[in-house]
């Protein structure tokens, strides 16, 4: 069990980064380096693939934790 777990946590790991890397910057740009923001609200743009984004990413990061969680308990 230990090693479905451990495999799966290195699958995670790999997922959860891309993820994390697929997100475009909050203030990208020059002008994000003197304060200009983007003007898109406090939770970045509003389309709805960034919105699914930030879902996927939410979702694999609480699974990443409880199988954290799991991991020690065992």
């Amino acid at each position: 069990m230990e090693a479905i777990l451990s495999g799966l946590q290195v699958i995670l790991c790999v997922v959860l980064i891309v993820l994390i890397l697929l997100h475009s910057g909050k203030d990208a740009g020059l002008s994000g380096a003197f304060g200009v923001g983007s003007g898109a609200g406090p939770f970045g743009g509003g389309s709805l693939v960034e919105r699914n984004l930030n879902r996927w990413t939410v979702g694999f990061a609480v699974v990443f934790v409880v199988n954290i969680i799991i991991l020690l308990k065992i």
